[in-house]
């Protein structure tokens, strides 16, 4: 690898960063206790690279907050934007990644440098840690020539943004593109591309420099058998602005649950229907009076009425 302009590589924590007092210890680790430094450091492939480092956050991916989210989209819009720099990496943990990546899509989608998330699913004392791979190949992604846009890369496979799932608990392969597909494989550090990479327009930082402490509350709800309408009134009551619906299969939803998102979303508080299912879209559209969410997982779904709410509150 070797490129005429910087990579800059923000680290956040997860279990690429994670450490095990027994190296044969893929579940019991610590998360986020190795710099982002050591973690170059660890992957000698990278020696004589133009590199350059910065810890962003320190934190298992499961303990995501807004605030992260914040300085995570200022310093890799800051990193984007220097001339000197031709790509930027986040290291991150798995258990959050399709929401932060789906957050750093919606937000900067750069059109001209890629931003490129990266992840393990054992720590890095593992006897076999993937994360140093991992690591290697989102680099190489970072400093080809022609890529852009926010993609995650893990187990030798780049995944769009919007694309992103974590299918599986525990296999070095947890991540899927669903029905998209990947867009690239790496293979021995080559990209073998199968489709554009990913476009959209961005809607920019102004509305994620809020306070944090005044980002609009969203809570997703989830259909099952017996559902009802309790949780929605109770978080009604507390004064939740956005509400998502993760419907079963085809985001359906118990008759109970679906008449107390009507009369929430009545009273003002914003709904997407979504599937609790992994893979697939809702098809269909709004038949049932409440907006659907596509193609988006619950999660993603919660990303972008979250967005929505606060470009609403920065147009005000």
């Amino acid at each position: 690898m070797s490129a005429q302009r910087k990579t800059v590589i923000l680290g956040s924590g997860g279990t690429i960063a994670g450490t095990a007092a027994d190296a044969r210890d893929n579940v019991g680790y610590a998360a986020a206790r190795i710099g982002v430094g050591q973690l170059i450091e660890a992957v000698p492939a990278l020696a004589g690279e133009q590199l350059e480092c910065e810890q962003v956050a320190q934190l298992d991916s499961k303990d995501m907050d807004f605030a992260t989210w914040q300085r995570l989209a200022q310093r890799c819009a800051h990193h984007l934007g220097r001339g000197d720099v031709g790509g930027v990496v986040v290291t991150h943990g798995t258990d959050t990644l399709e929401e932060t990546a789906y957050f750093l899509h919606r937000v900067l989608a750069p059109a001209d440098k890629p931003l490129v998330l990266t992840a393990a699913m054992r720590p890095a004392t593992s006897l076999a840690a993937d994360g140093p791979q991992n690591l290697l190949d989102a680099v190489a992604v970072a400093q080809e020539r022609g890529v852009h846009g926010v993609v995650a890369v893990l187990a030798g496979t780049v995944i769009g943004a919007a694309d992103l799932r974590k299918l599986h608990t525990y296999r070095l392969t947890a991540f899927d593109a669903g029905d998209a597909g990947p867009i690239a494989r790496i293979e021995d550090g080559r990209l073998r591309v199968f489709r554009p990479w990913p476009g959209g327009t961005p809607l920019g930082l102004a509305p994620v420099l809020r306070d944090v402490a005044q980002w609009p509350r969203v809570e997703i709800v989830v259909n099952y058998a017996g559902a009802g309408a309790g949780v929605v009134e109770a978080l009604c009551a507390q004064g939740v602005q956005g509400l998502v619906a993760a419907g079963s299969g085809n985001g359906s939803l118990h008759r109970e649950l679906e008449g107390a998102l009507h009369r929430a979303q009545a009273h003002g508080v914003r709904v997407l229907r979504a599937s609790r299912c992994a893979l697939g879209p809702v098809v269909g559209g709004d038949e049932v009076g409440l907006p659907c969410a596509g193609a988006l997982s619950a999660v993603q779904a919660r990303v972008e009425l979250l967005l929505g709410l606060l470009g609403e509150a920065t147009a005000r």
